[in-house]
C-alpha cells in the first residue's frame, strides 16, 4: 500500500509519508513509556536501598535477602498458592457445571440464566467481598445468625475471615468468568461424539467424564490458568478477609510494605518481581496450550445443531441449582447491602430494625462533595481511558496486521506486556518511576489515568485485532490510489470499518476501569479519589451504612451504563461483530 500511495500522490506523497511515520513513531514511544519504563524501574528499584538522611540510594541485594530469607515469606508463598488454586478450582467447578447444564441439557429458563450470568461480572470485587462479610462474618453475618437461630448453635458455623472464606468469596465471584469461557467451549464443540456415546449405552455422567471433558481439555486448562492468574493478583479479598485474620499473600504483603513507616519501596518491588514471575508463567503456559489446541478440534465445515440431553424430572433440580446460584451471587449480596443502607447503624433484619429504617445513608452520599467529586472523577477517567486505549490499540493493530515493518511483532508483544502485570504491581511500578522522575503528575488523577491506560491496553488490542484482520487491504489501496493521504485513509476507511470492535472494546474498558481498585490504591491522593477508593476509605473508617448506600447507588449506575452501552452496541452493530 505504501508504495502505491507514494507513486500516485507525487509531491503530496511526502506529506502523507511523514504523517504516517510520525503517528507510528509516536505510537512506539507511547507504548514503550507505558509498558517498558515502569517495569524496568521496578526491577531497578528492587536492587536499591532507599534514600535516607541525605544519603543516596546504593545497589544492594538486601531487599531480596529480606524478602526471600524470611521464614514468613514461605508462609506468604504457600498462602498465595493455596488461595489462588482454591479460588480458581471453586470458580471452575461451579462455572463448568453451570455451563454444561446450560449448553447440554434441557434445563428450563437456561437462556435467561445465561443473560443473568453477566451481572456478577459488573459488581466490583470490593463490594462483593463486603457483602459477604455482612452475610458470613462470625459477629454480624446474617447467614450465621439464621443458622444459630434455627439450629440452636452456640457458635457461628461459618467464618468468612479464614482461608476457606477467602477461597469461597473469590471463587464464587469469578465463577461467571469460568461459566462464560466453558459455555463458549461447549457451544463450539461438535456433539456427535457425545450423542454416539449415549446411543451406545453410556450414562450421562460417563459421557461427560470420558467424552465431553476430554474434548474440552484445552479450554479447561486455559480457563484454570486464567482463573489462577487472576486469583494470584487479587487484592480486595486478601486485604478485606485475609489481613484481619493474619493471612498474608503477596498482594497484601506489597500493600503493607508500601504503607508501613518508613515505606519499604524496595521490599515491595522485590515481592512484585516474584508475583510478576508467577503471572508471566501462567500466561505463557496458557499461550502454549492454546497454540496446540488444534488437535482437539471436532468442528468440520458441516453445520450442526447440538441435541440437548433430556434430564426428565432432574431438570427441576438443575433449575433449582441455577436459582440458588443466582441467590448466592447476586440477590443476597445486593439485598444485604440494600438493608444495611437503610439503617442508622448495621443491624440484622428484624421487626425492631425495620422500625428504624431511614434514608440518612443516601442523604449523606448524595450530599457529600467528596463523593460527588469521586463519581465525576471515575466517569471522566473511565471515558477518557477507554477512548485513549481504543485509539492507541487501533494504531498498534494497524501496524502489526497491515504493514510489513520489520520487528512489528515486538510492538505487539510490548503492548501486550501489561497483561502480565497484576494491578498492584503496576501501581508499584508507576509509583516508583514517577517518584524518581517527578514531572508533576504524581499525586494527581493523571497518574491514575496513566495506570488505567497501561493496565487495559492489552484488552483493547484483543478487540481491535479481530476486527482489523477482517478488513481487506484492497479497501485501503483503493483509497490511496484515489489520492487520499494515509491519515484520510485511516480516518475515513479503517476506523469506520473497525467501529464494531472499537465500540465493544470501549464498552469493556470503560466498565472495568470505573471499578478498578488495585492499580489505584497506591497512586491516589486526597482530592483525587475515584469511587472504588471512596468505598475502601468508608470501609476502613467503619462507615458501613454510608458505604452500603454508596454501593447500592454504584451498582445501579454500573447497570445503567451497561444498558446504555449495550443499546449503543446494538445500534452500531457490535452484536454482529
Amino acid at each position: 500500500m505504501e508504495s502505491t500511495v507514494a507513486r500516485t500522490q507525487g509531491s503530496t506523497g511526502w506529506a502523507a509519508f511523514d504523517a504516517k511515520w510520525l503517528v507510528i513513531g509516536a505510537c512506539l514511544v507511547v507504548v514503550a513509556i507505558l509498558a517498558l519504563v515502569p517495569f524496568c524501574f521496578m526491577i531497578w528499584q528492587s536492587f536499591m536501598t532507599p534514600e535516607s538522611n541525605g544519603n543516596p540510594a546504593v545497589f544492594t541485594l538486601g531487599n531480596y535477602v529480606t524478602a526471600y530469607t524470611n521464614p514468613d515469606t514461605v508462609v506468604t508463598f504457600w498462602n498465595s498458592v493455596q488461595f489462588a488454586l482454591g479460588g480458581s478450582l471453586v470458580a471452575f467447578v461451579i462455572g463448568t457445571a453451570l455451563a454444561w447444564m446450560n449448553e447440554r441439557t434441557n434445563t428450563p429458563m437456561r437462556r435467561l440464566f445465561y443473560a443473568l450470568s453477566i451481572v456478577p461480572l459488573i459488581i466490583p470485587s470490593i463490594l462483593f467481598t463486603i457483602s459477604w462479610i455482612m452475610l458470613a462474618s462470625p459477629k454480624i453475618g446474617l447467614i450465621n445468625m439464621v443458622f444459630q437461630s434455627w439450629f440452636g448453635l452456640e457458635s457461628p458455623p461459618f467464618n468468612i475471615y479464614s482461608m476457606w472464606g477467602m477461597i469461597w468469596v473469590d471463587g464464587l465471584h469469578y465463577s461467571p468468568m469460568a461459566f462464560l469461557l466453558m459455555s463458549s467451549a461447549f457451544r463450539a464443540m461438535d456433539p456427535s461424539l457425545e450423542e454416539s456415546a449415549v446411543m451406545s449405552g453410556a450414562s450421562v455422567l460417563s459421557t461427560m467424564r470420558r467424552i465431553t471433558m476430554r474434548l474440552a481439555l484445552p479450554a479447561i486448562v486455559a480457563t484454570l490458568l486464567t482463573l489462577f492468574v487472576r486469583a494470584i493478583e487479587s487484592f480486595e479479598v486478601p486485604a478485606l478477609l485475609g489481613l484481619p485474620a493474619g493471612i498474608q499473600v503477596f498482594t497484601s504483603a506489597i500493600y503493607q510494605a508500601i504503607h508501613q513507616f518508613p515505606s519499604q519501596i524496595g521490599l515491595a518491588a522485590a515481592y512484585s518481581v516474584f508475583l510478576l514471575i508467577l503471572t508471566s508463567g501462567g500466561i505463557y503456559v496458557q499461550a502454549r496450550i492454546s497454540a496446540s489446541a488444534s488437535k482437539y478440534a471436532t468442528v468440520t465445515g458441516k453445520g450442526f445443531r447440538p441435541r440437548t440431553i433430556d434430564l426428565g424430572n432432574w431438570r427441576y433440580l438443575t433449575t433449582g441449582i441455577f436459582i440458588l446460584y443466582f441467590l448466592l451471587i447476586v440477590a443476597l449480596p445486593f439485598l444485604v447491602l440494600l438493608w444495611s443502607s437503610l439503617q442508622k447503624f448495621y443491624a440484622p433484619p428484624s421487626m425492631e430494625a425495620l422500625s428504624r429504617v431511614t434514608l440518612d445513608g443516601y442523604r449523606y452520599v448524595l450530599g457529600s462533595d467528596n463523593i460527588r467529586a469521586a463519581v465525576l472523577n471515575s466517569l471522566w477517567m473511565s471515558v477518557t481511558c477507554a477512548t485513549i486505549v481504543m485509539f492507541l490499540s487501533a494504531v498498534v493493530c494497524w501496524i502489526v496486521v497491515k504493514t510489513k515493518i520489520p520487528g512489528r511483532w515486538l510492538l505487539d508483544n510490548m503492548a501486550s506486556l501489561p497483561m502480565v502485570f497484576p494491578g498492584l504491581v503496576l501501581g508499584v511500578s508507576i509509583m516508583i518511576f514517577y517518584l524518581t522522575f517527578d514531572i508533576g503528575i504524581y499525586g494527581t488523577f493523571w497518574i491514575i489515568l496513566l495506570a488505567y491506560v497501561t493496565r487495559f491496553l492489552p484488552y483493547g488490542l484483543r478487540y481491535s485485532t479481530t476486527s482489523m484482520i477482517q478488513i481487506h487491504k484492497d479497501l485501503e489501496e483503493s483509497a490511496g490510489m484515489s489520492g487520499a493521504s494515509w491519515l484520510t485513509v485511516f480516518r475515513r476507511v479503517v476506523l469506520p470499518l473497525l467501529k464494531p470492535g472499537l465500540l465493544a472494546g470501549w464498552i469493556y474498558v470503560m466498565i472495568v476501569s470505573i471499578r478498578e481498585l488495585s492499580s489505584s490504591i497506591l497512586l491516589y491522593s486526597p482530592g483525587n479519589e475515584v469511587i472504588s477508593i471512596v468505598i475502601w476509605e468508608l470501609w476502613e473508617n467503619g462507615q458501613y451504612v454510608e458505604l452500603s448506600a454508596l454501593s447500592v447507588l454504584f451498582m445501579f449506575m454500573l447497570l445503567t451504563l451497561v444498558g446504555i452501552a449495550q443499546a449503543a452496541g446494538k445500534h452500531f452493530g457490535v452484536k454482529e461483530a
